[in-house]
């Protein structure tokens, strides 16, 4: 797969002050005036560009320049707001800052492409509204961190707020959360302003410099398998049903089996054996039923939740000694975690959708819509298992590594990468190897 012409770089070392953390909404007020200005002149100047495109088969260089130096300004400036980055942005989208994007040169683009632009990110603007936030994919002038509109960007960040208050840190889960959302928002732009024909990625695989974690709850992959049946995907919502309902019936024995679970892990410090098995076998079926829902897998899932079963599988570690302290605060715990959950679950409905039509169109789900259906089931499986007491190790808000859902290894057959990731992290910030955020 050839490079994406817009790729992000990542150097910051996750290190905050709390006071510029406390009063990052008011020191952004100078750069919410700019970026008003500067959208002002953006405007024409797209427009323009896109005659001038549709004229030339590529867009010119002094327009390409602007555009871009735009595209590179509201990320920078959105990476600080939503606490991606500590150093305050240039107000010209200059290179070196420590959240930044590198946007190849003018090149040429099919001419029907940019005749039918409009309607061809329709799709892609669905998915930015869900991860950044807002319908403008993140440069309108009214978002703030506090926005009611809550995407994954905006609550990744709000949790972040209150974590660099507490730790003067921002947890890393979160920080990634929202560089995945900012990367998607700028090839979105990018896209739309005419910069690059190449349709926004948005596989969170795609991104070298995650980090790979050996959390008690994880994704395993067994089948790379990306075809789908037209019948299946088109009758998915009928054919899910008499899961969906045992899944109902299964929920109130799980509801009952973690409250004596709470009591007995708040007595001895760890899970009976018989519960811990039990819960476990609920989360993966649950697991395999979304999975099969939401078009992430294939298969018609069984009824039991048994390991190694299905083609996306949870692996719940054996049951782990338990802090009696987190044990018996767990419902409060895990309030940040249920705001994240939220907004994952609204990503993960709209993926759905959107890979539903592209499945009926070509028998195939595309990778990077499985993917991030993937990356939002994980992190609801370990919220879960954390509300369950399966394990008291921290739900992980970003994306992580995983090789067997790289693209490459999902499609057989498929040409090795070339050229650049789009994403480059230049310095991985050392990090305690613990469970949970980090």
């Amino acid at each position: 797969m050839r490079e994406h012409p817009i790729r992000l770089v990542a150097s910051d070392d996750l290190v905050r002050l709390r006071i510029t953390v406390f009063f990052r909404g008011l020191l952004a007020i100078p750069h919410f005036i700019w970026l008003l200005l500067w959208s002002v002149l953006a405007l024409p100047a797209a427009v323009a560009n896109w005659l001038a495109t549709l004229a030339l088969g590529r867009s010119p260089g002094a327009l390409h320049r602007f555009l871009a130096a735009y595209v590179k300004y509201v990320t920078q400036f959105y990476a600080y707001l939503h606490l991606a980055a500590e150093r305050y942005p240039p107000f010209d989208g200059q290179d070196g800052y420590a959240v930044d994007l590198q946007i190849a040169p003018p090149a040429t683009q099919r001419r029907w492409s940019v005749l039918l632009r409009g309607l061809l990110l329709l799709p892609a603007a669905l998915l930015v509204s869900v991860l950044v936030g807002d319908p403008t994919g993140g440069v309108s002038t009214s978002a703030t961190l506090f926005t009611s509109n809550l995407g994954l960007l905006p609550a990744a960040a709000l949790l972040a707020w209150f974590a660099s208050l507490v730790r003067a840190r921002t947890p890393r889960g979160l920080r990634d959360a929202v560089l995945y959302a900012l990367l998607y928002g700028a090839q979105f732009w990018a896209y739309a302003l005419l910069l690059t024909d190449r349709y926004p990625d948005s596989d969170p695989q795609a991104l070298p410099g995650l980090p790979t974690r050996a959390d008690p709850i994880e994704l395993d992959v067994r089948d790379s398998e990306l075809r789908r049946s037209r019948l299946t995907v088109f009758f998915r919502g009928l054919l899910s049903l008499p899961h969906l309902l045992w899944l109902q019936l299964w929920g109130v024995l799980a509801l009952l089996a973690a409250i004596l679970s709470w009591f007995a892990t708040l007595l001895r410090g760890q899970s009976p054996v018989r519960l811990h098995r039990f819960l476990a076998a609920y989360v993966r079926y649950q697991f395999h039923v979304y999975a099969f829902l939401y078009l992430a897998a294939n298969p018609f899932p069984g009824f039991v939740g048994a390991t190694a079963s299905y083609p996306l599988e949870i692996i719940v570690a054996e049951r782990p000694s338990q802090n009696r302290w987190k044990t018996a605060f767990r419902l409060i715990l895990v309030l940040p975690a249920l705001l994240l959950s939220g907004a994952y679950s609204v990503v993960l409905s709209f993926v759905a959708v959107l890979g539903w039509f592209s499945s009926l169109a070509r028998g195939r789900m595309p990778v990077g819509l499985r993917n991030t259906a993937a990356l939002a089931l994980r992190y609801q499986a370990q919220l879960l298992s954390y509300v369950l007491l399966l394990t008291d190790a921290y739900p992980h808000s970003g994306p992580v590594r995983h090789d067997a859902l790289n693209d490459r290894a999902l499609s057989p057959g498929a040409p090795p990468a070339q050229g650049a990731p789009a994403w480059r992290l230049v310095s991985s910030p050392s990090e305690p190897p613990a469970h949970g955020e980090r």
